[in-house]
C-alpha cells in the first residue's frame, strides 16, 4: 500500500504498528464483554477453524497478490521516514506526524485514532473500511454482509475519520464481482481494495483538490458488528453453495 501511495503522491512518512501483548488481551476482554461467553466461544471456534481449514490457502493468495503488486509499484526510496510504535496515539507518533505536515493520512489499523492524531492532516485522515457504512461499521463489515445475505452491501467504504466509529463523511463505495463460494471473507475484504486501486487513487486526488462530493448516508440503518463467528460462517457458506447450485 505504501508503494501504491508513493506512485501518485508525495509519500512523506510511515507509522508502522506492532501490537503489544497487553493490547491483544484488552481486545479479547472487550470482545468477551460485548459478545458474552457463548458467542465468544463461537468467535474462538471460528478462529481455530480458520487457522486449520482456510488460512494456508489465504496466505498463498496473499503471497501471489503481494508479488503482483510489487511488480507494478516500485520499491520505496530508502530515505522515507519510518516510525515504529505499538500505537498511533502516542505523543511521539503525534510529533512524528506534526514534523511531516501531511495533507492526507491513510489509516490502515484496527486501533481507533484519537482526535489529536486524526486531525493533524490538513485535509483529513482517510480509512478504507472493509464494509459498507453506515450499515456495516467496525472491522468485519464484509463478513457480516455476507453472513446476512446482504450481497449488495459487500464492499469497501472510503471515509474520513471523525470522533465516531466509522461514522465520518463517506466519499465512495468499492466492490468487485466476488465469488462467495470459492473465496474467503478475508480474500473478499482485501480484493474490494486491491481490485479498485486506480479508482481509489482518483477519489483521493479529488479529496486533495477539494473536488469531491460527500455521499448522503442519512436515514439509513447503522450498526457496529463484532468478530466473525463459526456458526454464522457455516450458515453463510451453506446458503452460498445453494445459491450457486440454483443458478
Amino acid at each position: 500500500m505504501a508503494r501504491w501511495l508513493a506512485s501518485f503522491s508525495e509519500l512523506v512518512g510511515l507509522i508502522v504498528l506492532k501490537e503489544s501483548k497487553q493490547q491483544i488481551w484488552r481486545r479479547i476482554r472487550r470482545e468477551l464483554s460485548r459478545s458474552g461467553l457463548l458467542r465468544f466461544c463461537d468467535v474462538v471456534a471460528f478462529r481455530l477453524y480458520y487457522s486449520v481449514a482456510i488460512s494456508r490457502r489465504d496466505q498463498r493468495w496473499e503471497a501471489r497478490e503481494l508479488d503482483k503488486l510489487c511488480r507494478v509499484y516500485p520499491p520505496l526510496p530508502p530515505d522515507i521516514p519510518i516510525f515504529y510504535s505499538h500505537s498511533p496515539n502516542t505523543s511521539a507518533a503525534k510529533q512524528f506526524i506534526q514534523n511531516l505536515h501531511p495533507d492526507i493520512m491513510i489509516a490502515r489499523c484496527k486501533i481507533l485514532l484519537q482526535e489529536n492524531i486524526f486531525s493533524q492532516p490538513s485535509k483529513g485522515t482517510l480509512v478504507m473500511h472493509p464494509g459498507i457504512c453506515p450499515e456495516y461499521r467496525n472491522a468485519h463489515g464484509c463478513f457480516w454482509a455476507l453472513a446476512n445475505d446482504d450481497l449488495e452491501r459487500v464492499g469497501m467504504t472510503l471515509l474520513r475519520i471523525d470522533r465516531g466509529v466509522d461514522t465520518g463523511p463517506v466519499y465512495g463505495y468499492f466492490t468487485y464481482d466476488f465469488d462467495e463460494v470459492a473465496e474467503s471473507h478475508i480474500v473478499i475484504q482485501n480484493r474490494v481494495v486491491f481490485d479498485n486501486l486506480n479508482q481509489i487513487q482518483g477519489r483521493i486526488c479529488e479529496i486533495y483538490s477539494g473536488d469531491v462530493r460527500q455521499l448522503d448516508t442519512s436515514n439509513r440503518p447503522s450498526a457496529i458488528w463484532g468478530q466473525p463467528r463459526l456458526t454464522s460462517y457455516l450458515r453463510w457458506k451453506h446458503r452460498a453453495k445453494k445459491r450457486q447450485a440454483g443458478s
